[in-house]
């Protein structure tokens, strides 16, 4: 907004309000008087654009964002610790911590014989990262330890592009009096919910149904009951909620490939499989129709290849068209150079 207001700009513009019959040439005394202040307006202007960034909800970041959305009794998720399954050799006490890498586990309760329940002390997606041994913190005697399963996935604190949609989308489609909407924002408000597809009388009258994923877009059962136990809290009278994941499709891509030389065909096919990951990402909830012209382009964008033939999506040859209850992933990518 401010683009013009320049160092340069400001200078000139106050050296033509100065009357001509005084000495207006660099290192002149109104030369000098003015410059420091026509370079402290400038800073003051590309400050100003700024702020406007900072306040706007489209541009904002970080803490400024996190004061606009509040205004409208919208917060950031916090991250979450991860709580996963420990086998050990013998019986262990709850409270004892053991540690794996840069990560550290309290056990908070008995699931079995030797089985435990432990959560880990740093938050965020770090605590699913390791399973195998365990070190032993606490020095517990003669036990050994193993960290395996997750019970509950650690997430990652909110970040700006997901509170950024939840607030657009408050503003834009405002749930009012439990309808689709609503039940898409409560659902949006469980940490580590990325997004949700809502169902409307899916089994009759008065019942709900809600499909979620994570904040990576993929499948966590384990957010189910979460989700549940909080719409329970605030869905009206009478309604039946159910809360699942949506089923995973498959998408296998086969095709032959021409190569440049510019890229090796390891660095092709990891190449692609990034960037078809990507593009069915943004399909989830939101499109139901994998392109087959789509994928095609994806192919010729990678790096190295030069052309392709023979292309198949799940064995055929044309749009693959998704159920709304499934949501996309990458399955078998195999491609073969040809010269």
């Amino acid at each position: 907004m401010f683009e013009e207001m320049t160092y340069e700009a400001i200078l000139e513009d106050m050296l033509d309000r100065v009357t001509s019959d005084v000495d207006k040439r660099e290192g002149s005394v109104i030369y000098d008087a003015l410059a420091p202040c026509a370079y402290q307006l400038a800073q003051n202007y590309f400050n100003l654009n700024n702020f406007l960034d900072l306040v706007s909800g489209d541009t904002a970041i970080e803490k400024y964002l996190d004061r606009i959305v509040a205004d409208y009794g919208i917060t950031r998720k916090p991250a979450t610790c991860a709580v996963r399954k420990i086998n050990t050799s013998g019986p262990i006490e709850s409270g004892t911590r053991w540690g794996i890498k840069d990560t550290s586990y309290v056990v908070t309760k008995t699931l079995s014989t030797n089985v435990y329940s432990a959560q880990c002390e740093q938050s965020g997606e770090i605590g699913n990262t390791y399973t195998g041994e365990l070190e032993n913190i606490d020095n517990v005697g003669g036990v050994l330890a193993v960290l395996t399963d997750i019970i509950t996935s650690g997430e990652n604190e909110e970040t700006d592009e997901n509170l950024r949609n939840r607030f657009f989308t408050y503003l834009q489609r405002p749930g009012t009096s439990g309808n689709a909407f609503h039940y898409r924002e409560w659902a949006l408000l469980v940490p580590g919910v990325g997004d949700a597809k809502v169902f409307p009388l899916w089994n009759g009258s008065g019942t709900v149904k809600i499909l979620i994923v994570n904040n990576n877009l993929e499948i966590d059962k384990a957010l189910e009951t979460s989700v549940l136990s909080y719409i329970e809290t605030v869905r009206p009278i009478g309604a039946t909620v159910t809360v699942e994941s949506p089923i995973e499709k498959n998408i296998s891509i086969s095709s032959s490939i021409v190569l440049d030389g510019s890229a090796t065909y390891e660095e092709v096919v990891r190449s692609f499989t990034e960037q078809l990951g990507a593009y069915l990402k943004k399909l989830v909830f939101q499109n139901y129709s994998v392109s087959y012209a789509k994928i095609g382009s994806l192919l010729l964008s990678v790096p190295g290849v030069l052309d392709y033939s023979n292309l198949l999506i799940n064995n055929g040859i044309s749009n693959l068209l998704i159920n709304e209850v499934e949501i996309p992933s990458v399955g078998t990518i195999t491609l073969t150079e040809v010269v």
